[in-house]
């Protein structure tokens, strides 16, 4: 998300399972197990923007391959994110998580004894792996663990947790790398994830799965490959300011495998990972669009804010992980009273006009390098950028359970968090050229850079408007 990846987009809505049901004896510990599971992918996923220059610093990385560090990541969450869901159902959650968090734990070691920056882009591909296995199966667990007004509660729990990760973690990041430095940003991984291994193995029970679904393997790779490509290619083109010649075979194959992609999802109809029936609902396809553009500024803007604070205003880490605290805040505490105005207005009016406050916001922003004063510079950008993201969050979620039927709302919810990654991953992409730039060229990039999001956002708005019906689609 950059992004999205900070504060989760929507939770995906899980089917019981009659092997979990009442059999956790031990709910709040089972609770606590994906709260600890979860929270390592969204305190990775905003640490590590703080840590960018001092990665860039210590590995000798340019910008194109630090905007890698970000969608090293991305790219296989956004790729992975429906493919570990499914895996959950036909190998069992437990397996699933436990597998994830293993894999995540090895990755963040790798991580932390990156000798090259291809040792670490390796690591973080490993944990945006690992991430989409145990994502999915935390909230699975979870949903199958409690029910009724239990369920509610018991995920509200687990969204605060995240937002409060979320918030700390730039904080902690950059402590570590002010006084430790950046390798222990990724070794501080090892005991969540240990603790959350062992709480697994103990508390969870190895049910689910008795449905038995087929993975769709050409689905999956076949999106692996073709974000791959894209992503690469934007990335170069961002660096080189043009177009070159491995650039374009990579987008042209790219293009070509999306759509090997659309034509193995439509031979599987039903069975496949992404159904296309869904876009048969102009809302749903209204709310991807919305939630690409909408997410894509904001994983650009929260990529670009702390490493110009950084590299412009000659912050620390700590303040400058700091001055981002105002997003997951706000957005903690205005988005429940957002989603219960957004019940009684309906989705159309809040997703209209969030997305063009969150452009305000970014056009705010702007001023950041010119004005070292927090409290006039960035605090009321930050503000801004959050009250928007506030009342669109709530009503987005909603939005897209209701414009689909009910058969798809899990694989909807989880395709909508997937789109919200990769407008975070397109962007950070788009930024390869900008985290290359110093001094006055930096600023002159960072400038335009947040009036495409500013536009990308606004536009959102539009499509909200122009798609959405309004309260029916409550």
């Amino acid at each position: 998300m950059g992004s999205a990846r900070h504060i989760p987009p929507d939770h995906p809505v899980i089917e019981d399972s009659p092997a979990f049901q009442g059999a956790a004896g031990h709910p709040a510990m089972v609770l606590t197990t994906t709260i600890l599971a979860s929270s390592l992918s969204f305190i990775d996923g905003s640490i590590v923007n703080v840590g960018l220059p001092a990665i860039g610093h210590g590995l000798s990385a340019d910008g194109a391959q630090l905007s890698w560090v970000v969608n090293g990541y991305l790219l296989p969450l956004s790729a992975l994110l429906l493919t570990g869901g499914a895996a959950g159902d036909l190998f069992g959650r437990r397996r699933l998580l436990v597998w994830g968090l293993v894999l995540f734990a090895i990755a963040s070691l790798i991580c932390t004894f990156a000798p090259t920056f291809a040792w670490l882009l390796a690591g973080r591909v490993l944990q945006g792996t690992g991430a989409a296995m145990l994502m999915p199966n935390s909230l699975a667990i979870l949903a199958a663990t409690f029910d009724g007004a239990r369920r509610g509660k018991a995920i509200g729990i687990w969204a605060a947790a995240g937002a409060v990760g979320a918030a700390g973690a730039p904080l902690l990041g950059g402590w570590l790398i002010d006084t430790v430095g950046w390798r222990w940003m990724f070794l501080m991984n090892l005991p969540i994830a240990l603790a959350a291994i062992a709480l697994a193995m103990r508390y969870v029970p190895a049910g689910g799965g008795e449905a038995r679904p087929r993975l769709d393997v050409p689905g999956a790779v076949l999106a692996s490959a073709a974000l791959a490509l894209l992503t690469w290619a934007l990335t170069i083109v961002s660096e080189a300011r043009m177009l070159p010649v491995r650039a374009a075979i990579a987008l042209l194959i790219g293009i070509c495998l999306g759509i090997g992609f659309i034509l193995a999802e439509h031979r599987r109809g039903d069975r496949a990972m992404l159904p296309l029936a869904l876009f048969r609902s102009r809302g749903f396809v209204g709310l991807t669009i919305l939630t690409f553009l909408l997410y894509g500024a904001l994983g650009g803007v929260l990529v670009l804010i702390p490493y110009v604070l950084i590299g412009l205003s000659r912050y620390s880490a700590l303040v400058a992980g700091a001055a981002l605290l105002p997003l997951p805040i706000v957005i903690s505490v205005a988005s429940p009273l957002m989603g219960r105005m957004a019940g009684k207005l309906g989705a159309r009016l809040p997703l209209s006009i969030g997305p063009v406050i969150v452009g305000v916001g970014l056009l705010l922003a702007i001023r950041i390098p010119s004005d070292g004063n927090y409290w006039t510079g960035t605090f009321p950008a930050m503000v801004t950028i959050a009250l928007g993201m506030a009342g669109a969050v709530a009503p987005l979620t909603t939005a897209v359970f209701a414009s689909v039927q009910n058969r798809h709302a899990g694989v909807a919810s989880g395709f909508n968090s997937a789109v919200a990654r990769t407008g975070g991953l397109v962007a950070t992409a788009l930024l390869g050229g900008v985290l290359a730039a110093r001094g006055i060229e930096l600023a002159a990039g960072y400038g335009m850079a947040l009036m495409v999001g500013a536009a990308c956002a606004a536009m959102a708005g539009v499509v909200a408007f122009i798609t959405i019906e309004g309260k029916r689609d409550l």
